[in-house]
C-alpha cells in the first residue's frame, strides 16, 4: 500500500494507492487512520470502493456504521470513490445520499471530485 499526499495550500489529503484490499474489518480501518494521521499528518483520506471489503456495503453487517463512527469520533474525513449508481439496495442508496449531504463521509465517482470536496472543507470551515 502506498499513501500519496495531495496538498493544496494548508489542506492535505491522503490518497490510498493499492490493488489490494485495505480495509477488511474495523481494526484495519483504525490502523489506516492512525498511520495516515501519524505518518502523513492528514485527517482526510480517499479510498477506492474496491479497497474496502464488500461487507462494508452490506449495511446489515453494521461494518460501515462501526468504521464511520470511529472516523467521525476522531474527526477524520473519508471519501470513498467508485461507481455507486448501480447499487440495488435502497438502504445503501439512502445511506450514500445522506452521507453525501453531511460533512464527514462522501461516496463520489472520481478521485478528482473527492479531492475537490475534501480540500474545500478547510476553505469552508476557515471562512
Amino acid at each position: 500500500m502506498e499513501i500519496r499526499v495531495d496538498q493544496r495550500n494548508d489542506s492535505k489529503v491522503a490518497v490510498v494507492v493499492s490493488e489490494d484490499m485495505v480495509i477488511q474489518n474495523v481494526q484495519d480501518a483504525l490502523d489506516l487512520m492512525v498511520s495516515v494521521q501519524y505518518n502523513e499528518g492528514c485527517d482526510k483520506i480517499i479510498l477506492k470502493k474496491e479497497q474496502i471489503v464488500d461487507d462494508f456495503f452490506e449495511l446489515k453487517t453494521k461494518l460501515a456504521g462501526e468504521i464511520l463512527q470511529k472516523y467521525t469520533n476522531y474527526q477524520v474525513k473519508l471519501a470513498i470513490v467508485g461507481e455507486f449508481a448501480s447499487c440495488n439496495s435502497k438502504s445503501l442508496n439512502d445511506f450514500i445520499y445522506e452521507s453525501n449531504k453531511g460533512n464527514s463521509v462522501w461516496f463520489l465517482p472520481t478521485v478528482v471530485k473527492a479531492l475537490d470536496v475534501l480540500h474545500q472543507i478547510d476553505t469552508e470551515e476557515g471562512a
